[in-house]
């Protein structure tokens, strides 16, 4: 009987193809998650999409890389790396070339900030080039729980994003300065009459938003590799993340992450590898027609 293959399968394989997708999936949309957390955080007190966040990715990837390859910490420990690299910034770049333009269009400041991050991902192709660079981290074999296949970096990856996501909630929901976050966010003109700097708000939201994006950046890059271009490669899929989530809304963003993360890994059960990125663009479409403010954003 050896070689034979009774009825139903072929339908086995494809429901294990199906399920080592989905697992794919929610570790990748786990990630993804965390930079487009950043992106909406900013867009909710600010009101325009900053799209150098793509930049600040790299920013984060590259310090993660600094501490990791060079100075020999831990990877788990260069993440923080990361963080503080991308909100530091985040924080200087937007005080220089943005916030000087705050009395324009969020158009004219969406524009601004493609062209902070030309600016920045330029500066890192300065300094260390275009080359693909590793972090020092040991190859280890996949886990496999029956037959699925679970490589331990994703695990891990996913537990650090999962532990930031955590912590930021917390941070929101509990603490005094992260209800204020939110008031500016509802209300600006209100939360001003209580006495909520809205400036100081807004500086605190772009440095949490861009330590999260580096962050992100850095955990793309441990599981692949990095360049200068890390984050650009990723910034549509972070992008359709926060707009199926809801622009404005964290937990819309996590939604959104897990939900573009699934829809490209199970786009492969019927399309090659190579469009995966076109369904961030119909994610995207398919929302914008059904919801215009995504699956968890506030009624207009």
């Amino acid at each position: 009987m050896s070689g034979i293959c009774v009825s139903g399968c072929g339908s086995n394989t494809n429901l294990e193809k199906l399920l080592q997708l989905t697992l794919n999936g929610l570790m990748a949309g786990t990630v993804l998650a965390v930079p487009a957390i950043g992106l909406t955080m900013i867009y909710a007190v600010l009101r325009f999409v900053n799209f150098s966040i793509a930049g600040h990715m790299a920013v984060g990837a590259f310090a993660g890389y600094m501490l990791n390859a060079w100075a020999g910490l831990p990877a788990v420990v260069a993440v923080l790396g990361a963080f503080i690299a991308g909100a530091a910034v985040g924080i200087a770049s937007d005080h220089a070339a943005l916030r000087p333009l705050r009395g324009y269009s969020a158009l004219t400041l969406a524009i601004a900030s493609i062209a902070v991050n030309i600016m920045i991902e330029s500066t890192i192709r300065f300094f260390f080039g275009g080359s693909p660079r590793d972090y020092a981290i040991p190859l280890r074999r996949d886990w496999t729980l029956g037959f699925l296949h679970v490589g331990p970096q994703q695990v891990e990856n996913a537990i650090i994003a999962a532990i930031a996501m955590a912590i930021l909630f917390v941070f929101l929901t509990v603490t005094t300065t992260g209800k204020a976050m939110r008031a500016v966010a509802d209300n600006p003109m209100l939360a001003d009459s209580k006495g909520i700097d809205p400036d100081a708000m807004a500086r605190l939201a772009i440095g949490i938003g861009m330590g999260l994006a580096g962050i992100g950046g850095m955990l793309v890059g441990l599981d692949t590799s990095i360049d200068p271009l890390v984050g650009f490669r990723a910034i549509l899929s972070v992008f359709a993340a926060a707009v199926v989530g809801g622009l404005g809304s964290v937990p819309g963003a996590l939604v959104g992450g897990l939900a573009i993360g699934l829809s490209e890994e199970l786009s492969l059960l019927a399309l090659p590898a190579t469009y995966k990125s076109a369904v961030g663009f119909l994610a995207i479409l398919v929302v914008l027609t059904l919801r215009p403010r995504g699956l968890l954003g506030a009624r207009a």
